[in-house]
């Protein structure tokens, strides 16, 4: 299991250096993860179910 001390505590969808971060560690577009955040809040693995990842999401490579 990875080290999830460094995982940020929330999805913030505030800036689009954010929304692309995201939107990169979860291989899929910035509007999908808006759309998640808007469903579910902002909690990482609630974004993450909803996109259909796991959390933490190690495939994006950026972990």
């Amino acid at each position: 299991m990875a080290d999830t001390s460094y995982e940020p505590k929330r999805v913030n969808i505030d800036e689009a250096s954010a929304r692309a971060y995201w939107a990169r560690r979860f291989q899929v577009p910035v509007e999908d993860v808006v759309a998640a955040v808007r469903a579910v809040g902002d909690d990482p693995a609630a974004v993450a179910a909803r996109l259909g990842k796991p959390w933490p999401y190690e495939a994006s490579g950026i972990v």
